[in-house]
């Protein structure tokens, strides 16, 4: 249940609030990014990496064979 109190609420209050807010979703994405960074970098660089694959399995396969022969 909540509570009211008659004191006015201050504006060095609410920054208070504020940065004690702030401080703590700060401290939870520092501890969340490093893993997420590497993660995502590694499944950027798979992908990258299929498309190559397929990309050169395709070209072989429809690639032609030109042999040039001097007379």
């Amino acid at each position: 249940m909540a509570t009211t109190t008659t004191d006015r609420i201050t504006r060095d209050d609410l920054e208070d609030s504020f940065k004690k807010i702030l401080g703590e979703s700060e401290q939870a994405t520092r501890q969340i990014i490093p893993p997420a960074v590497i993660t995502t970098g590694v499944v950027v660089a798979l992908v990258v990496f299929a498309f190559y694959l397929v990309g050169r399995r395709r070209g072989r396969r429809r690639s032609a064979v030109v042999e040039v022969r001097r007379i």
